[in-house]
C-alpha cells in the first residue's frame, strides 16, 4: 500500500508540473515556461512538506490542547493507543457543518481536525467511530496522497479561474506573448480543461480507501454500529448545513462530502455511496 501511494504521489506531482509548464507557455511563451518551471519545483517541494498546513489554514483550523477539549483529546489519544500509533495533533474547525478529516505526510506528522458541528450532533460513541475512521486513514498511510491531491486540485481550480480572466482581457503578457504561446484560443482551452483535470485528480483516489478506513476504524473500537450511526447523522446534517469555507477540491479529505453536490458530481465523487458504507458496517 505504501508503494502504491508513493507511485500515486509521483504521478500527481508530475501532472501538476506539466500543467504549470503548460500555463507558463500559454501566458508567457518561453519566458513564461522558465518561470513556471521554477515555480513548479518550489510548488512540488512545498506540496509534499506543507500541504497539511495549507489545508488546515484553509479551514481556519485551530490546534487545541487537552485542557480546551478534554473529551475529544482523550478520545483521540485512546484510539492512537489502540492503533499503536503516535498521538496526532488535534484541531478544531470553526464551522457548524458536521465533518472531520485527517491530514499529514505520515503517522509521525499527522493531524485530526473536527468541526464544532460534529461535536454538537454526535454521541460519544459515534464521535469515537468517526475519529477511528480518520485514524485508520493515518494508519493506512493514505492521508499524504489525499492531502496532496486536494492541494493540487485547489491549485488547478485557481489556474482555471486565472486562465478565464486572462482570456477575457487578452492574456497576461500582451500580444507578443499571446502570439508566441498560443494566444486566446489556448487560454480558453486551458480554462475548460483544467476543471476537468481537477476532477480527475479527485477520482485518482480510490473509493476503496473509504471502505477500508470504515472497516479498520470500526475494528479498532469494536463498534461498527457506532460509525454507521455517525455516518447517517453526518449525511443528513450535511444536506441541511453544508460547509461554507474552503474549496470543493478538498472534499475527498473529509469523512463525508461536506458540500452539496448534484447528481453528476455525486457519480464522480471519490466517496462511495453512503448507503453502501452503512450497509457494510452493519454487516460486520
Amino acid at each position: 500500500m505504501a508503494v502504491l501511494n508513493q507511485f500515486k504521489t509521483v504521478m500527481l506531482l508530475g501532472l501538476l508540473t506539466g500543467l504549470l509548464l503548460g500555463v507558463g507557455f500559454l501566458v508567457g511563451g518561453q519566458q513564461g515556461l522558465l518561470i513556471a518551471l521554477i515555480f513548479s519545483v518550489l510548488m512540488n517541494f512545498g506540496t509534499y512538506w506543507f500541504s497539511d498546513r495549507i489545508v488546515l489554514a484553509m479551514y481556519r483550523a485551530k490546534q487545541i490542547t487537552h485542557s480546551e477539549a478534554p473529551e475529544l483529546f482523550s478520545t483521540v489519544k485512546g484510539i492512537a493507543h489502540l492503533a499503536g500509533m503516535p498521538m496526532p495533533k488535534v484541531y478544531m474547525i470553526p464551522s457548524e457543518a458536521a465533518n472531520a478529516f485527517a491530514t499529514g505526510r505520515n503517522p509521525a506528522h499527522a493531524a485530526v481536525a473536527v468541526t464544532h458541528g460534529i461535536m454538537r450532533i454526535l454521541s460519544k460513541d459515534e464521535l469515537k467511530g468517526v475519529l477511528a475512521h480518520e485514524m485508520a486513514h493515518v494508519k493506512n498511510r493514505d492521508i499524504l496522497i489525499t492531502t496532496i491531491a486536494a492541494t493540487i486540485a485547489g491549485v488547478i481550480s485557481f489556474i482555471a479561474t486565472m486562465a478565464q480572466w486572462s482570456a477575457m482581457f487578452g492574456g497576461f503578457g500582451g500580444r507578443d506573448s499571446n502570439r508566441e504561446g498560443g494566444g486566446l484560443v489556448g487560454l480558453l482551452a486551458l480554462a475548460i480543461v483544467t476543471p476537468l483535470i481537477a476532477m480527475l485528480l479527485q477520482l485518482a483516489l480510490s473509493r476503496s480507501r473509504e471502505y477500508l478506513a470504515d472497516e479498520i476504524g470500526a475494528k479498532m473500537i469494536h463498534n461498527p454500529l457506532a460509525l454507521a450511526s455517525a455516518l447517517e447523522k453526518l449525511e443528513s446534517e450535511t444536506k441541511r448545513t453544508p460547509l461554507r469555507m474552503g474549496s470543493e477540491a478538498t472534499s475527498s479529505l473529509f469523512i463525508v462530502n461536506p458540500f452539496r453536490a448534484g447528481m453528476f458530481l455525486s457519480l464522480m465523487s471519490t466517496h462511495p455511496p453512503m448507503a453502501e458504507r452503512i450497509k457494510r458496517l452493519r454487516e460486520m
